[in-house]
């Protein structure tokens, strides 16, 4: 391959990723009708240094756990909670959002997880840090679809850390991918054949 067509490529997957976070933006709306509680975000955010490589996270294959029953792979037909609460599913649906470039939601719900889980408040500031920086913070490599109130809110609320700290972001990530990727991947060959 032409080293001149692959920086192409390259450049092209990154505009269309950028094209692809600003339009999500624009069709977003807000699930929720408060608005007034929000303080806006006045600090510029630091710029950002990009990855090198993928997280360690994005490496999971379904191959690590038992494969499922039919049955029980029927089930992740129902709801994505389903699919998300299964390591096989979960491993599965991560490798289905690879393939289609668009990891970073489940990515950025599955480090919300662990945050939540987490007890010992250096460690949960630590790994609020990267969610920030991977997920919320504008221009980063990962940066998810979340409407600029959830962001404001989010953001706001990395001043008071709590194992709820990320929820009003994860549950617009988490209503992203049900309307969308999760729909997708119930017809990818991935989930059937699975359950053939």
């Amino acid at each position: 391959m032409c080293k001149g067509f692959a920086v192409l490529q390259q450049t092209c997957l990154e505009r269309a990723k950028h094209i692809k976070v600003k339009f999500g933006t624009l069709l977003q709306r807000p699930d929720h009708e408060h608005t007034e509680d929000v303080i806006p975000f006045q600090k510029k955010p630091e710029k950002v240094i990009p990855l090198q490589k993928k997280p360690e996270r994005c490496l999971e294959t379904p191959q690590k756990y038992d494969r499922p029953s039919r049955a029980e792979a029927w089930q992740w037909g129902k709801a994505l909670d389903n699919v998300l609460t299964n390591s096989y599913g979960l491993a599965t649906f991560r490798g289905f959002l690879r393939s289609e470039f668009s990891e970073e939601n489940i990515e950025f719900w599955v480090a919300c997880e662990d945050y939540k889980r987490t007890r010992e408040t250096s460690k949960m500031a630590a790994k609020a840090e990267r969610i920030y920086k991977e997920f919320i913070q504008t221009g980063a490599q990962w940066e998810v679809n979340i409407d600029h109130i959830t962001k404001d809110v989010t953001v706001r609320n990395l001043g008071r850390l709590t194992p709820m700290t990320f929820d009003l972001a994860q549950r617009q990530v988490f209503a992203l991918m049900e309307k969308d990727s999760y729909r997708r991947f119930l017809k990818s060959n991935q989930y059937q054949e699975i359950i053939q």
